[in-house]
Parts: C-alpha cells; sequence; structure tokens
C-alpha cells in the first residue's frame, strides 16, 4: 500500500514575469462620431450633405435642452464633421462627391494612425524584448554565473526590469556586474558612444561604482575584483563622495600622455 508522505513535498518556483500585453486604446466618441459622419457622406453631393448638415444642427439644437448631454462629445463632434464636409465640397465644385480617400484631413488621421500603430508595436517587442533578456540574466543570477556574461545594448532598461520585480529594490549583484562591465569596457561597452549614453541610463552609485573601479585598476593593475569589493559598498551608501573620490584619483594620478 502506497503513503503519502506528509507534509507533502514542496518545490519551490520563481513566480513567472507577467506578461506583456498590448494597451487598450481609450474610446473616443468624438472620433467615433466623425467616423460615422465620413462613412455617411461618402458619395454624397454638396446637396446631399447640406441636408444632413441641417439635420445634425437640428439634433444640437434639440440635445442643449438637456442637462445629462451637456457632456456629450460625440453630438458636437459630428455637427463640426458635416460642417467641414459640406465647406469642403462648396470649394471642390459642382458635381465634386465626397470621398474619404481624398480628403486630405482623413488621410492624414490615416497616416497619424499608422504611425501610432507601428510605435506601439515597436514598445510592445521591445517590452518582450527587456522581459526575456531579464529571464535569461535571473536564471544566470541563479546560477551564480551572471558575472561571466557579456553586457548587451539595453541592458539598462533590463537592470530597471529586475528591480521592478523586486518591488523597487536595487539588485546589488545586477549593479556590481554593470559598473564591473562599465569600467572594463566589456560587452556593448567597448563603445565610447554606448560608455558615454550609459550615464543618462544608469544610476549614480552603479556610475560611481564604475568609476571608482577604473581608478583603482589603473593604479593597481593587477588588483583582484575581490580585493576591490569595498567600491561597491562605497557607491551604494556615498554614490557622490565615491564619484569625487574617483575624479581626485584622476587628477592626482593623470593618465601617461601617449603623444609623441
Amino acid at each position: 500500500m502506497m503513503t503519502t508522505p506528509w507534509p507533502p513535498r514542496t518545490t519551490a518556483r520563481r513566480p513567472l514575469a507577467p506578461r506583456v500585453a498590448a494597451p487598450r486604446e481609450p474610446v473616443d466618441p468624438a472620433r467615433i462620431g466623425r467616423r460615422v459622419v465620413r462613412r455617411r457622406a461618402k458619395g454624397m453631393d454638396a446637396d446631399a450633405v447640406a441636408a444632413a448638415l441641417e439635420d445634425a444642427r437640428f439634433d444640437a439644437r434639440q440635445a442643449s435642452r438637456y442637462e445629462d448631454l451637456a457632456d456629450d462629445l460625440r453630438g458636437p463632434a459630428e455637427l463640426a464633421e458635416w460642417e467641414r464636409i459640406a465647406v469642403l465640397l462648396a470649394a471642390a465644385g459642382p458635381g465634386t462627391v465626397y470621398g474619404p480617400d481624398v480628403d486630405d484631413v482623413v488621410q492624414a488621421e490615416f497616416a497619424a494612425d499608422a504611425a501610432a500603430a507601428a510605435a506601439q508595436e515597436a514598445e510592445l517587442r521591445e517590452a518582450v524584448r527587456i522581459a526575456a533578456r531579464a529571464n535569461h540574466l535571473q536564471v544566470l543570477r541563479d546560477l551564480g554565473t551572471l558575472d561571466q556574461a557579456e553586457p548587451a545594448e539595453g541592458d539598462e532598461a533590463v537592470r530597471d526590469e529586475l528591480t521592478r520585480r523586486a518591488g523597487g529594490y536595487a539588485q546589488d549583484d545586477v549593479d556590481s556586474w554593470l559598473a564591473h562591465a562599465l569600467a572594463a569596457h566589456r560587452g556593448h561597452y567597448r563603445d565610447p558612444a554606448t560608455r558615454e549614453e550609459a550615464t543618462g541610463l544608469l544610476t549614480p552609485p552603479v556610475l560611481a561604482h564604475a568609476a571608482l573601479l577604473t581608478e583603482l585598476v589603473r593604479l593597481v593593475p593587477d588588483s583582484d575584483m575581490e580585493q576591490l569589493a569595498f567600491a561597491a559598498r562605497l557607491a551604494t551608501t556615498e554614490p557622490e563622495a565615491t564619484g569625487a573620490l574617483a575624479a581626485f584619483l584622476t587628477r592626482a594620478h593623470p593618465a601617461p600622455d601617449h603623444r609623441p
């Protein structure tokens, strides 16, 4: 007879990162009203649009009598759109019928919508990439091999994601990894422009830590990283003082001039 051990064994599982969902577009009554008018007006000539405009004006007068319609956005938007289309056809000449495909205002809106959709899709792809990279770095942390990883473009945002997942608490091991990589010019930090950009993406403690490491390693090239662990503690508690110390060491022992 088989028995179930009590209490049952449990396996610690790390909670999954939240799924990245596309933000839902808010409802815009005025926008809906304009689209309805354009659909109705398609194929109408100036006389038909003028009749529809009079109906819209009548509806607006009727709506003005009711307090509960005072905040209505769709009605005024429909009226304004009928008025705009009427002016458009009046300027186009006799026999012209309305078509959204030749309406510059409508086409400009379509272009703006397409650009906004493309930007939103790019943001979503970037969020997915950041989440995936954060998952990967978390695995390396669990394995104790994060310090062996090469930093990649966008890891500054990944650091922020890992901090968010930790409830807003900075992750010392991740910050130290980035500081060491920045000081050693590893990964994408080989590029001077990327290192310059990082000053606006990383926190003052990380930047101060990297600056102090750079000077300490320059002064004592055979330094062991474990010997320099104090730099992280200094940068975490006193980032401004740590940065000032790094700047002082730079002035005290300037880099040699290799110019002929």
